[in-house]
């Protein structure tokens, strides 16, 4: 079975080599809907894969840590890497060009590890994300699934590559969490949402 949750967050980026001039030459923003999609052959005491409450917790954080936020390539020119960490509270560098593409790819690798880490109390049941969708506009999307988020032909993502501003870091409830996930730290559910 196969269940999904949607997200939304408003972001900015510059995709820096694509065919699109005002795409690769202009800051520009989108209003981005993320499908995280789970699978499971199981169900939990609640007759659930997972339940969507658990979702609203450090998942969303993740996911919401690009709203309002400048996608920023640690690629791109450096004096342009400055400006927008100069000019902006929330911003987050990545390893790879901030295209949906590569968006879809981030997020399973954020959001897969986190759920390798989180321990059920319910009697969740593996629970595996089977892929990740973001929309861009209306009309277009990226869907990543494992093989496509791991794959070094589409550029390798290192966590420890990510970095977040202390703007958004600032919003989480776990100040922490970043650090958590990257070292590998176990996270339980709580019992009760």
């Amino acid at each position: 079975m196969i269940i999904r949750k949607l997200f939304k967050f408003e972001n900015a980026h510059v995709v820096r080599g694509c065919s699109s001039v005002k795409c690769r030459s202009s800051l520009h923003g989108h209003s981005y809907k993320v499908e995280l999609l789970f699978s499971s052959n199981f169900l939990d005491k609640g007759q659930m894969v997972y339940d969507f409450g658990l979702m609203k917790q450090n998942m969303k954080a993740l996911v919401e840590s690009f709203d309002h936020a400048i996608a920023i390539w640690d690629g791109d020119d450096e004096k342009y890497i400055q400006d927008m960490m100069h000019h902006s509270q929330r911003w987050v560098l990545l390893p790879v060009s901030p295209s949906a593409e590569q968006f879809s790819r981030i997020i399973f690798v954020m959001i897969d590890k986190l759920l390798r880490l989180t321990s059920s109390v319910n009697g969740e049941k593996e629970v595996y994300l089977h892929s990740v969708i973001v929309h861009e506009t209306d009309t277009g999307y990226a869907q990543a699934f494992k093989e496509d988020a791991y794959s070094q032909n589409m550029g390798t993502i290192h966590l420890d590559a990510i970095l977040f501003s202390d703007g958004v870091i600032s919003d989480w409830e776990d100040k922490r969490l970043w650090e958590k996930i990257k070292n590998g730290e176990r996270f339980i559910n709580p019992k009760e949402v």
